[in-house]
């Protein structure tokens, strides 16, 4: 008999993506299952890309908690085996009062359920009293995978997946790259916040010691500082910031030979797509990959993670010095070890 799974995770991208990791092990675990996911609107689009999931519910925030609501009713009536809240806030917790309520999980009526845990308590002993209870480094695909323990689902075979993008967007691409993505390294400078970024000098100092190679940036509109960084080498830099969607930008990390990024959602788009690259790490503690083939930054610093996300405040005399420690020389050899010209 066929399992119905929902999955709930509203946002971020990075979070979404590494959460798409638990689907290797509802289909070893039920291969003939399927899968909901309810995903903020302006987020679901990139879901599309597995099409192990067999439907995508995206919730429009503009219209509240009355909207949630008729969602939740409307889920309701699918009847689920199992539901996933991957994302443990208001939200999540009023589709499961709806979905799953608990009372009558407790007399096994209805489907089961389990919650991924934001440990908050063990936050508070990291970043305000240094005491870490963490498995470090704290890798986001392996905390979402976990509590799927409690449906039996253990195992995580890694799966060869034909990751779908729509040929428009495809087109949208190769409209604006003359050549092949696969010719060119990407560069994904941008973070939500700015004390996750990597120097911008830095940036431009990588592409002039790489003079061979070609390459391509990533970014939002508002991203206006990778115009900057793309001018240092126009003839071999295409800055596509604010040019491509969400699928669109996996598409071109899906396509290249490399890719440098920071902790943003893209670097785990890369993890997910195989595609090598490097992780700059700086004041942040969950943006770590997964794979091998991601190889991993990261200054030695006694105050590092500082910050879940990088929203806090630099207590170092030399600001960001975690990332300013990272020079582009180190990078540069990587790239040459990895790509040879």
């Amino acid at each position: 008999m066929t399992k119905k799974f929902l999955i709930i995770r509203f946002s971020s991208i990075g979070d979404i993506i590494q959460c798409m990791g638990i689907i290797d092990g509802i289909k070893a675990k039920y291969p003939d299952s399927e899968i909901h996911w309810i995903a903020r609107k302006d987020m679901s689009s990139f879901l599309a890309m597995d099409p192990r999931i067999d439907k995508i519910w995206g919730f429009d925030k503009s219209t509240g908690f009355k909207g949630l609501y008729k969602y939740a009713k409307e889920l309701k009536k699918e009847n689920f085996d199992f539901v996933y809240d991957a994302h443990s806030n208001i939200r999540s917790n009023i589709l499961r009062l709806v979905i799953a309520p608990r009372f009558k999980r407790i007399f096994g009526i209805g489907p089961k359920f389990c919650m991924r845990s934001k440990d908050r308590l063990k936050r508070i002993l990291l970043f305000k009293f240094r005491i870490d209870l963490f498995p470090m480094p704290f890798k986001g695909v392996e905390s979402f995978r976990k509590p799927l323990s409690k449906f039996g689902i253990n195992e995580f075979p890694s799966s060869n997946i034909d990751w779908y993008f729509p040929e428009s967007n495809k087109n949208n691409v190769n409209s604006q790259i003359i050549d092949n993505c696969k010719d060119r390294i990407c560069l994904i400078p941008s973070a939500a916040w700015e004390m996750k970024r990597w120097p911008i000098e830095y940036w431009k100092d990588l592409i002039k010691i790489l003079d061979e190679y070609k390459f391509i940036v990533l970014g939002g509109p508002e991203d206006k500082f990778c115009e900057e960084i793309a001018n240092i080498a126009p003839n071999r830099v295409i800055n596509m910031a604010g040019k491509t969607n969400l699928l669109e930008s996996c598409y071109i990390v899906s396509q290249s030979k490399f890719a440098i990024s920071g902790d943003t959602g893209f670097l785990h788009a890369a993890d997910k797509f195989l595609t090598p690259g490097i992780a700059i790490i700086g004041p942040s503690a969950f943006g770590y990959p997964t794979g091998k083939h991601i190889e991993l930054m990261q200054s030695d610093l006694k105050c590092i993670p500082c910050s879940k996300d990088g929203s806090g405040k630099c207590k170092q005399k030399e600001y960001k010095k975690c990332l300013f420690d990272i020079k582009p020389k180190m990078l540069a050899e990587i790239v040459k070890k990895n790509i040879v010209k």
